[in-house]
Protein backbone atom coordinates (compact mmCIF):
# COMPACT_ATOMS: atom_id res chain seq x y z
CA UNK A 1 0.00 0.00 0.00
CA UNK A 2 1.54 3.49 -0.64
CA UNK A 3 0.00 6.82 0.49
CA UNK A 4 -0.85 9.61 -1.84
CA UNK A 5 1.29 12.96 -1.11
CA UNK A 6 -0.26 15.82 1.22
CA UNK A 7 1.17 16.23 4.81
CA UNK A 8 -0.93 18.37 7.44
CA UNK A 9 -4.24 19.25 8.68
CA UNK A 10 -6.01 19.94 5.42
CA UNK A 11 -4.91 19.74 1.25
CA UNK A 12 -5.82 23.04 -0.05
CA UNK A 13 -7.89 22.81 -3.01
CA UNK A 14 -5.59 24.42 -5.13
CA UNK A 15 -3.25 21.52 -4.43
CA UNK A 16 -5.62 19.12 -4.87
CA UNK A 17 -7.02 19.00 -7.94
CA UNK A 18 -4.34 16.89 -10.35
CA UNK A 19 -5.15 15.18 -13.79
CA UNK A 20 -7.68 12.48 -13.36
CA UNK A 21 -6.88 9.42 -14.94
CA UNK A 22 -9.60 7.18 -15.94
CA UNK A 23 -9.18 3.75 -14.14
CA UNK A 24 -8.77 0.65 -16.11
CA UNK A 25 -11.86 -2.16 -15.02
CA UNK A 26 -10.15 -5.68 -14.87
CA UNK A 27 -13.94 -6.78 -15.28
CA UNK A 28 -13.60 -5.69 -18.88
CA UNK A 29 -9.84 -6.79 -19.25
CA UNK A 30 -10.64 -10.11 -17.85
CA UNK A 31 -13.84 -10.11 -20.39
CA UNK A 32 -11.43 -9.09 -23.37
CA UNK A 33 -8.51 -11.76 -22.21
CA UNK A 34 -11.91 -14.34 -22.44
CA UNK A 35 -12.21 -13.21 -26.08
CA UNK A 36 -8.79 -13.30 -27.29
CA UNK A 37 -8.23 -16.69 -25.28
CA UNK A 38 -11.29 -18.39 -27.31
CA UNK A 39 -10.05 -16.24 -30.74
CA UNK A 40 -6.27 -18.15 -29.99
CA UNK A 41 -7.55 -21.11 -29.71
CA UNK A 42 -9.94 -20.98 -32.80
CA UNK A 43 -7.32 -19.33 -35.04
CA UNK A 44 -3.92 -21.85 -33.90
CA UNK A 45 -6.52 -24.45 -35.03
CA UNK A 46 -7.50 -23.45 -38.43
CA UNK A 47 -4.25 -22.31 -38.69
CA UNK A 48 -2.31 -25.83 -37.94
CA UNK A 49 -4.88 -27.88 -40.15
CA UNK A 50 -4.42 -25.21 -43.05
CA UNK A 51 -0.69 -25.73 -42.79
CA UNK A 52 -0.28 -29.20 -42.06
CA UNK A 53 -3.42 -30.82 -43.72
CA UNK A 54 -3.11 -29.98 -47.24
CA UNK A 55 -5.86 -32.80 -48.53
CA UNK A 56 -8.43 -34.27 -46.36
CA UNK A 57 -11.62 -36.55 -46.61
CA UNK A 58 -14.71 -34.42 -46.57
CA UNK A 59 -16.38 -36.53 -43.98
CA UNK A 60 -13.34 -36.91 -42.15
CA UNK A 61 -12.66 -33.08 -41.94
CA UNK A 62 -16.13 -32.38 -40.49
CA UNK A 63 -14.52 -33.50 -37.07
CA UNK A 64 -11.98 -31.00 -36.75
CA UNK A 65 -14.85 -27.80 -36.04
CA UNK A 66 -16.71 -29.92 -33.99
CA UNK A 67 -13.81 -30.52 -32.09
CA UNK A 68 -11.84 -27.01 -32.22
CA UNK A 69 -15.86 -25.58 -30.98
CA UNK A 70 -16.04 -28.35 -28.07
CA UNK A 71 -12.32 -27.25 -26.72
CA UNK A 72 -13.02 -23.40 -26.82
CA UNK A 73 -16.05 -24.32 -24.86
CA UNK A 74 -14.07 -26.22 -22.45
CA UNK A 75 -11.57 -24.44 -22.22
CA UNK A 76 -13.82 -20.71 -21.05
CA UNK A 77 -15.23 -23.21 -18.32
CA UNK A 78 -12.12 -24.75 -16.96
CA UNK A 79 -9.97 -21.30 -17.20
CA UNK A 80 -12.97 -19.65 -15.45
CA UNK A 81 -13.09 -22.44 -12.55
CA UNK A 82 -9.14 -22.29 -12.18
CA UNK A 83 -9.13 -18.22 -11.40
CA UNK A 84 -7.41 -17.60 -15.33
CA UNK A 85 -9.53 -14.83 -15.09
CA UNK A 86 -9.01 -13.27 -11.68
CA UNK A 87 -5.92 -10.39 -12.76
CA UNK A 88 -5.41 -8.47 -9.08
CA UNK A 89 -1.99 -10.16 -9.42
CA UNK A 90 -1.16 -9.03 -13.03
CA UNK A 91 1.02 -6.45 -12.66
CA UNK A 92 3.04 -8.02 -10.08
CA UNK A 93 4.21 -10.63 -12.94
CA UNK A 94 1.68 -13.40 -11.74
CA UNK A 95 0.90 -14.86 -15.20
CA UNK A 96 -0.09 -18.09 -13.90
CA UNK A 97 1.25 -20.02 -16.56
CA UNK A 98 1.47 -23.59 -14.93
CA UNK A 99 -2.47 -22.98 -14.07
CA UNK A 100 -2.55 -22.31 -17.65
CA UNK A 101 -0.50 -24.90 -19.06
CA UNK A 102 -2.57 -27.73 -16.96
CA UNK A 103 -5.90 -26.25 -17.58
CA UNK A 104 -5.73 -26.26 -21.18
CA UNK A 105 -4.14 -30.04 -21.30
CA UNK A 106 -7.08 -31.32 -19.47
CA UNK A 107 -8.98 -29.96 -21.89
CA UNK A 108 -7.11 -31.59 -24.56
CA UNK A 109 -6.75 -34.64 -22.79
CA UNK A 110 -10.76 -34.68 -22.31
CA UNK A 111 -11.17 -34.24 -25.85
CA UNK A 112 -8.57 -37.10 -26.55
CA UNK A 113 -11.06 -39.25 -24.07
CA UNK A 114 -14.30 -38.06 -25.37
CA UNK A 115 -12.75 -39.18 -28.77
CA UNK A 116 -12.24 -42.69 -27.89
CA UNK A 117 -15.55 -42.75 -26.24
CA UNK A 118 -17.41 -41.77 -29.56
CA UNK A 119 -14.53 -44.04 -31.70
CA UNK A 120 -13.85 -41.01 -33.67
CA UNK A 121 -10.09 -40.81 -32.43
CA UNK A 122 -8.81 -42.32 -35.82
CA UNK A 123 -10.41 -39.68 -38.28
CA UNK A 124 -8.16 -37.06 -36.12
CA UNK A 125 -4.39 -36.37 -36.58
CA UNK A 126 -2.72 -36.61 -34.24
CA UNK A 127 0.17 -34.81 -35.11
CA UNK A 128 -2.63 -32.03 -35.59
CA UNK A 129 -3.90 -32.32 -32.08
CA UNK A 130 -0.06 -32.03 -31.12
CA UNK A 131 0.60 -28.82 -33.13
CA UNK A 132 -2.55 -27.33 -31.98
CA UNK A 133 -2.19 -27.48 -28.46
CA UNK A 134 1.35 -26.18 -28.94
CA UNK A 135 0.52 -23.37 -30.89
CA UNK A 136 -2.43 -22.23 -28.56
CA UNK A 137 -0.81 -22.79 -25.33
CA UNK A 138 1.69 -20.20 -26.66
CA UNK A 139 -0.24 -18.03 -28.37
CA UNK A 140 -2.08 -18.01 -25.37
CA UNK A 141 1.18 -17.23 -23.17
CA UNK A 142 2.59 -14.20 -25.41
CA UNK A 143 -1.16 -12.74 -24.70
CA UNK A 144 -0.54 -12.73 -21.09
CA UNK A 145 3.40 -11.89 -21.28
CA UNK A 146 2.09 -8.54 -23.46
CA UNK A 147 -0.68 -7.93 -21.18
CA UNK A 148 1.76 -7.40 -17.90
CA UNK A 149 3.55 -5.30 -19.46
CA UNK A 150 0.62 -3.42 -20.28
CA UNK A 151 -0.53 -3.93 -16.88
CA UNK A 152 2.75 -2.48 -15.56
CA UNK A 153 2.21 0.34 -17.37
CA UNK A 154 -1.14 1.16 -16.36
CA UNK A 155 0.15 0.91 -12.56
CA UNK A 156 2.83 3.26 -13.77
CA UNK A 157 -0.01 6.07 -15.03
CA UNK A 158 -2.13 5.14 -11.45
CA UNK A 159 -4.60 3.69 -13.46
CA UNK A 160 -4.87 0.19 -12.11
CA UNK A 161 -4.62 1.57 -8.40
CA UNK A 162 -7.89 2.08 -6.24
CA UNK A 163 -8.07 5.19 -4.31
CA UNK A 164 -9.19 5.22 -0.98
CA UNK A 165 -10.14 7.96 1.10
CA UNK A 166 -10.61 6.69 4.80
CA UNK A 167 -13.33 8.63 7.00
CA UNK A 168 -12.56 8.18 10.54
CA UNK A 169 -9.49 9.18 12.34
CA UNK A 170 -10.19 7.65 15.85
CA UNK A 171 -8.82 4.05 16.88
CA UNK A 172 -10.95 2.25 14.09
CA UNK A 173 -9.74 4.36 11.30
CA UNK A 174 -6.36 3.79 12.52
CA UNK A 175 -6.75 -0.30 12.61
CA UNK A 176 -7.96 0.04 9.38
CA UNK A 177 -5.06 1.62 7.93
CA UNK A 178 -2.91 -0.85 9.98
CA UNK A 179 -4.81 -3.58 8.04
CA UNK A 180 -4.51 -2.08 5.10
CA UNK A 181 -0.87 -2.06 5.37
CA UNK A 182 -0.22 -5.87 6.65
CA UNK A 183 -2.31 -7.07 3.50
CA UNK A 184 0.24 -4.90 1.18
CA UNK A 185 -1.44 -4.86 -1.70
CA UNK A 186 0.36 -2.09 -3.60
CA UNK A 187 -3.04 -1.91 -5.75
CA UNK A 188 -4.16 0.03 -2.73
CA UNK A 189 -3.36 4.07 -2.76
CA UNK A 190 -5.17 5.90 0.68
CA UNK A 191 -5.30 9.01 -0.42
CA UNK A 192 -6.02 10.32 3.02
CA UNK A 193 -7.98 10.35 6.44
CA UNK A 194 -10.96 12.78 6.62
CA UNK A 195 -12.61 13.60 10.41
CA UNK A 196 -14.92 16.33 11.24
CA UNK A 197 -13.64 16.34 14.39
CA UNK A 198 -10.10 17.72 13.38
CA UNK A 199 -9.22 18.91 16.80
CA UNK A 200 -9.42 15.54 18.35
CA UNK A 201 -7.03 13.69 15.71
CA UNK A 202 -3.81 14.08 15.37
CA UNK A 203 -2.45 15.19 12.10
CA UNK A 204 -1.14 11.63 11.30
CA UNK A 205 -3.26 8.65 11.51
CA UNK A 206 -0.95 5.62 10.95
CA UNK A 207 1.50 7.61 8.83
CA UNK A 208 -1.35 8.76 6.38
CA UNK A 209 -2.40 12.34 6.60
CA UNK A 210 -5.31 14.31 7.84
CA UNK A 211 -6.58 16.39 5.01
CA UNK A 212 -9.67 17.61 6.19
CA UNK A 213 -13.30 16.71 7.09
CA UNK A 214 -16.26 15.10 5.68
CA UNK A 215 -17.33 18.40 3.26
CA UNK A 216 -13.91 18.52 2.78
CA UNK A 217 -13.67 14.96 1.18
CA UNK A 218 -17.21 15.75 -1.13
CA UNK A 219 -14.89 19.20 -2.68
CA UNK A 220 -12.04 16.90 -3.22
CA UNK A 221 -13.92 13.89 -4.68
CA UNK A 222 -15.12 16.73 -6.88
CA UNK A 223 -11.52 17.24 -9.07
CA UNK A 224 -9.99 14.06 -7.96
CA UNK A 225 -9.94 10.56 -8.79
CA UNK A 226 -11.22 8.94 -5.61
CA UNK A 227 -12.84 5.09 -6.10
CA UNK A 228 -13.83 3.99 -3.10
CA UNK A 229 -14.54 5.35 0.45
CA UNK A 230 -14.37 3.50 3.83
CA UNK A 231 -16.29 4.91 6.98
CA UNK A 232 -14.25 3.36 10.05
CA UNK A 233 -16.33 4.86 13.02
CA UNK A 234 -17.55 3.06 16.17
CA UNK A 235 -20.81 1.24 16.23
CA UNK A 236 -22.00 3.80 19.41
CA UNK A 237 -22.10 6.75 16.18
CA UNK A 238 -24.61 5.55 14.44
CA UNK A 239 -26.26 8.53 13.92
CA UNK A 240 -22.81 10.22 13.13
CA UNK A 241 -22.68 7.43 10.33
CA UNK A 242 -25.85 8.41 8.36
CA UNK A 243 -25.16 11.60 8.33
CA UNK A 244 -21.99 11.33 7.20
CA UNK A 245 -23.49 8.56 4.68
CA UNK A 246 -26.32 11.24 3.63
CA UNK A 247 -23.94 13.68 2.72
CA UNK A 248 -21.17 10.88 0.28
CA UNK A 249 -24.16 9.34 -1.49
CA UNK A 250 -23.67 12.41 -3.37
CA UNK A 251 -20.47 11.36 -4.79
CA UNK A 252 -20.28 8.41 -7.89
CA UNK A 253 -17.76 6.70 -5.72
CA UNK A 254 -18.03 2.94 -3.99
CA UNK A 255 -18.80 3.83 -0.25
CA UNK A 256 -17.81 1.12 2.31
CA UNK A 257 -18.46 0.62 6.08
CA UNK A 258 -15.75 -1.16 8.41
CA UNK A 259 -17.10 -4.30 9.96
CA UNK A 260 -17.22 -2.92 13.12
CA UNK A 261 -20.29 -0.93 11.86
CA UNK A 262 -22.90 -3.31 10.61
CA UNK A 263 -25.83 -2.22 11.70
CA UNK A 264 -29.73 -2.79 11.66
CA UNK A 265 -30.53 0.26 9.19
CA UNK A 266 -28.18 -1.39 6.61
CA UNK A 267 -29.36 -5.25 6.88
CA UNK A 268 -29.53 -4.92 3.23
CA UNK A 269 -25.55 -4.44 2.45
CA UNK A 270 -23.57 -6.96 0.95
CA UNK A 271 -20.07 -7.47 1.69
CA UNK A 272 -16.66 -6.98 -0.55
CA UNK A 273 -13.07 -6.98 0.58
CA UNK A 274 -10.44 -4.31 0.18
CA UNK A 275 -7.11 -5.88 0.79
CA UNK A 276 -8.75 -8.33 1.84
CA UNK A 277 -10.28 -6.41 5.03
CA UNK A 278 -14.25 -7.33 4.47
CA UNK A 279 -16.08 -4.16 4.11
CA UNK A 280 -19.82 -3.45 4.25
CA UNK A 281 -21.20 -2.29 0.85
CA UNK A 282 -23.47 0.82 1.28
CA UNK A 283 -23.65 2.69 -1.90
CA UNK A 284 -22.08 1.54 -5.06
CA UNK A 285 -20.47 3.79 -8.26
CA UNK A 286 -23.99 3.35 -10.39
CA UNK A 287 -21.90 2.91 -13.88
CA UNK A 288 -18.64 0.77 -14.13
CA UNK A 289 -17.07 -1.51 -16.62
CA UNK A 290 -19.81 -2.60 -19.52
CA UNK A 291 -22.25 -0.72 -18.11
CA UNK A 292 -20.41 2.52 -18.67
CA UNK A 293 -19.21 1.80 -22.39
CA UNK A 294 -22.64 0.26 -23.29
CA UNK A 295 -23.74 3.57 -21.99
CA UNK A 296 -21.07 6.15 -23.76
CA UNK A 297 -21.83 4.19 -27.45
CA UNK A 298 -26.00 4.61 -26.93
CA UNK A 299 -25.09 8.37 -26.06
CA UNK A 300 -22.14 8.86 -29.14
CA UNK A 301 -23.57 6.79 -31.64
CA UNK A 302 -27.05 8.15 -30.66
CA UNK A 303 -26.35 11.68 -30.71
CA UNK A 304 -24.43 11.44 -33.90
CA UNK A 305 -27.57 10.15 -35.83
CA UNK A 306 -29.81 12.40 -34.38
CA UNK A 307 -28.30 15.31 -34.84
CA UNK A 308 -27.63 14.39 -38.68
CA UNK A 309 -31.28 13.55 -38.91
CA UNK A 310 -32.17 16.47 -37.79
CA UNK A 311 -30.15 19.02 -39.14
CA UNK A 312 -33.20 20.39 -41.18
CA UNK A 313 -35.33 21.05 -38.29
CA UNK A 314 -32.59 23.05 -36.64
CA UNK A 315 -32.18 25.05 -39.71
CA UNK A 316 -35.92 26.01 -40.14
CA UNK A 317 -35.89 26.83 -36.33
CA UNK A 318 -32.94 28.78 -36.15
CA UNK A 319 -34.57 30.70 -39.16
CA UNK A 320 -37.86 31.13 -36.84
CA UNK A 321 -36.45 32.40 -33.82
CA UNK A 322 -34.26 34.79 -35.72
CA UNK A 323 -37.66 36.13 -37.43
CA UNK A 324 -39.39 35.92 -34.34
CA UNK A 325 -37.20 38.12 -31.65
CA UNK A 326 -34.03 39.80 -31.57
CA UNK A 327 -30.97 38.05 -30.37
CA UNK A 328 -29.12 34.76 -30.92
CA UNK A 329 -30.53 31.28 -32.02
CA UNK A 330 -29.04 29.38 -29.06
CA UNK A 331 -29.17 29.91 -25.52
CA UNK A 332 -26.41 28.63 -22.73
CA UNK A 333 -27.48 28.20 -19.31
CA UNK A 334 -25.14 26.81 -16.64
CA UNK A 335 -26.46 23.92 -15.14
CA UNK A 336 -25.18 21.54 -12.60
CA UNK A 337 -24.06 18.09 -14.25
CA UNK A 338 -21.51 14.69 -13.48
CA UNK A 339 -20.27 15.40 -10.12
CA UNK A 340 -21.89 18.40 -9.56
CA UNK A 341 -19.55 19.90 -11.57
CA UNK A 342 -21.21 22.96 -13.70
CA UNK A 343 -21.71 22.32 -17.81
CA UNK A 344 -23.11 24.76 -19.74
CA UNK A 345 -26.51 23.38 -21.39
CA UNK A 346 -27.09 24.53 -24.99
CA UNK A 347 -30.85 24.83 -25.45
CA UNK A 348 -33.19 26.94 -28.48
CA UNK A 349 -33.49 30.47 -26.99
CA UNK A 350 -36.82 30.30 -26.31
CA UNK A 351 -37.23 33.73 -24.16
CA UNK A 352 -36.47 37.55 -25.47
CA UNK A 353 -33.27 37.76 -25.26
CA UNK A 354 -33.10 41.08 -22.92
CA UNK A 355 -35.84 39.38 -20.69
CA UNK A 356 -33.40 35.81 -20.06
CA UNK A 357 -32.61 34.62 -16.82
CA UNK A 358 -29.72 32.62 -17.09
CA UNK A 359 -29.83 31.22 -13.98
CA UNK A 360 -33.64 30.29 -13.17
CA UNK A 361 -33.77 32.64 -10.52
CA UNK A 362 -37.57 32.96 -11.92
CA UNK A 363 -38.63 29.73 -12.77
CA UNK A 364 -40.78 29.70 -16.37
CA UNK A 365 -44.54 29.71 -16.00
CA UNK A 366 -47.75 29.23 -18.16
CA UNK A 367 -48.59 32.43 -20.41
CA UNK A 368 -44.96 33.72 -18.94
CA UNK A 369 -44.67 37.44 -20.87
CA UNK A 370 -41.22 36.43 -21.05
CA UNK A 371 -41.80 33.60 -23.42
CA UNK A 372 -41.92 34.48 -27.61
CA UNK A 373 -44.07 33.12 -29.83
CA UNK A 374 -41.83 30.82 -31.11
CA UNK A 375 -40.54 29.98 -27.77
CA UNK A 376 -43.61 28.65 -26.58
CA UNK A 377 -44.13 26.21 -28.94
CA UNK A 378 -40.73 25.49 -29.07
CA UNK A 379 -41.12 24.58 -24.93
CA UNK A 380 -44.15 22.99 -25.70
CA UNK A 381 -43.02 20.26 -28.08
CA UNK A 382 -39.61 20.34 -26.11
CA UNK A 383 -37.87 21.62 -29.44
CA UNK A 384 -35.62 24.14 -27.15
CA UNK A 385 -33.81 20.65 -26.02
CA UNK A 386 -32.98 19.37 -28.87
CA UNK A 387 -29.18 21.82 -28.98
CA UNK A 388 -28.51 19.22 -26.22
CA UNK A 389 -27.60 16.39 -28.16
CA UNK A 390 -23.84 18.68 -28.73
CA UNK A 391 -23.81 18.68 -25.38
CA UNK A 392 -24.37 14.98 -25.93
CA UNK A 393 -21.81 14.89 -28.13
CA UNK A 394 -18.96 16.91 -26.03
CA UNK A 395 -19.53 13.76 -23.16
CA UNK A 396 -20.70 16.04 -20.43
CA UNK A 397 -24.87 15.00 -20.59
CA UNK A 398 -26.54 11.69 -21.67
CA UNK A 399 -29.33 11.11 -23.81
CA UNK A 400 -31.39 9.16 -21.10
CA UNK A 401 -30.56 10.29 -17.29
CA UNK A 402 -31.30 12.72 -14.99
CA UNK A 403 -32.85 16.44 -15.93
CA UNK A 404 -29.80 19.16 -15.44
CA UNK A 405 -31.58 22.09 -13.18
CA UNK A 406 -30.07 25.55 -13.48
CA UNK A 407 -28.20 26.96 -10.52
CA UNK A 408 -31.18 28.81 -8.79
CA UNK A 409 -33.91 26.95 -9.14
CA UNK A 410 -36.27 26.75 -6.53
CA UNK A 411 -39.28 24.80 -5.72
CA UNK A 412 -41.43 26.73 -2.90
CA UNK A 413 -39.08 29.83 -2.70
CA UNK A 414 -36.55 27.26 -1.76
CA UNK A 415 -33.51 26.03 -3.70
CA UNK A 416 -33.87 22.12 -4.22
CA UNK A 417 -31.28 21.06 -2.59
CA UNK A 418 -32.90 22.76 1.06
CA UNK A 419 -35.99 20.75 -0.18
CA UNK A 420 -34.49 17.25 -0.57
CA UNK A 421 -31.53 16.23 1.07
CA UNK A 422 -30.85 13.17 -1.30
CA UNK A 423 -31.32 15.93 -3.87
CA UNK A 424 -27.50 15.79 -4.99
CA UNK A 425 -27.34 12.14 -5.53
CA UNK A 426 -28.93 12.67 -9.01
CA UNK A 427 -25.76 13.79 -9.88
CA UNK A 428 -23.85 10.41 -9.45
CA UNK A 429 -24.48 10.06 -13.33
CA UNK A 430 -24.54 12.66 -16.53
CA UNK A 431 -27.60 14.63 -17.14
CA UNK A 432 -30.06 13.08 -19.82
CA UNK A 433 -32.13 15.34 -21.96
CA UNK A 434 -34.91 12.96 -21.11
CA UNK A 435 -35.26 11.10 -18.10
CA UNK A 436 -37.89 8.67 -15.97
CA UNK A 437 -39.33 11.53 -14.33
CA UNK A 438 -40.51 13.12 -17.52
CA UNK A 439 -41.62 11.15 -19.27
CA UNK A 440 -43.81 9.74 -15.79
CA UNK A 441 -45.78 13.07 -15.65
CA UNK A 442 -43.32 15.44 -13.25
CA UNK A 443 -41.74 17.46 -15.88
CA UNK A 444 -42.29 21.52 -16.03
CA UNK A 445 -42.78 23.62 -13.81
CA UNK A 446 -41.58 22.80 -9.68
CA UNK A 447 -43.86 25.15 -8.01
CA UNK A 448 -44.11 23.18 -5.29
CA UNK A 449 -42.52 20.68 -2.78
CA UNK A 450 -44.04 17.94 -3.97
CA UNK A 451 -43.15 18.16 -7.62
CA UNK A 452 -39.42 18.39 -6.83
CA UNK A 453 -39.64 15.57 -4.59
CA UNK A 454 -40.91 13.24 -6.57
CA UNK A 455 -38.62 14.07 -9.71
CA UNK A 456 -36.00 13.53 -7.36
CA UNK A 457 -37.20 10.19 -6.44
CA UNK A 458 -37.61 8.92 -9.91
CA UNK A 459 -34.58 9.96 -10.93
CA UNK A 460 -33.02 8.24 -8.40
CA UNK A 461 -34.87 5.14 -9.20
CA UNK A 462 -33.64 5.22 -12.84
CA UNK A 463 -29.72 5.42 -11.24
CA UNK A 464 -30.39 2.31 -9.04
CA UNK A 465 -31.97 0.45 -11.74
CA UNK A 466 -30.49 1.63 -14.98
CA UNK A 467 -30.07 -1.01 -18.35
CA UNK A 468 -30.05 -0.21 -22.02
CA UNK A 469 -33.70 -2.00 -21.73
CA UNK A 470 -34.62 0.81 -19.19
CA UNK A 471 -32.99 3.50 -21.26
CA UNK A 472 -34.95 2.29 -24.48
CA UNK A 473 -38.33 1.81 -22.97
CA UNK A 474 -37.74 5.74 -21.50
CA UNK A 475 -37.13 6.89 -25.12
CA UNK A 476 -40.06 5.38 -26.57
CA UNK A 477 -42.51 6.79 -23.67
CA UNK A 478 -40.90 9.85 -24.55
CA UNK A 479 -41.90 10.01 -27.98
CA UNK A 480 -45.73 9.59 -26.49
CA UNK A 481 -44.94 12.64 -23.69
CA UNK A 482 -44.13 14.89 -26.87
CA UNK A 483 -46.91 14.26 -28.71
CA UNK A 484 -49.10 14.60 -25.78
CA UNK A 485 -47.11 17.39 -23.95
CA UNK A 486 -48.24 18.29 -20.28
CA UNK A 487 -46.59 20.73 -17.69
CA UNK A 488 -44.49 22.28 -20.38
CA UNK A 489 -44.51 25.89 -20.41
Amino acid sequence: MSVLEGTGRKLPLAQAKRKMERPVSLVIVADILRLVDLAVICGTAVLVHYLYLEEVDLQQGRIYPIATAIAAFAAGLIFHWNGLYRLQGLAAGQLKLGKLAASWSIVVLGLIVLGFALKVSSDVSRVWIGLWFTAALAGMTGVRGALCLRARRWVAEGRLARYVAIVGGGEHGERLVAALRRAGDEGINVIGVFDDRADRVAPQIAGVPLLGTVDDLVTYARYNRVDQIVVALPWSAETRVLQILRKLRSLPVDIRLAPDLVGFRLLHATYSHLGGVPLLDVFHKPLTDWKLIVKEIEDRVLAALLLIFLAPLFLVVAVAIKLDSKGPVFFRQKRYGFNNHLIGVYKFRSMYHELSDPTAERLVTRDDPRVTRVGAFLRKTSIDELPQLINVLLGEMSIVGPRPHALSAKAADRLYEEVVAEYAARHRVKPGITGWAQVMGWRGETDTVEKIQKRVEHDLYYIENWSLAFDIKILVLTLFAVLKPENAY
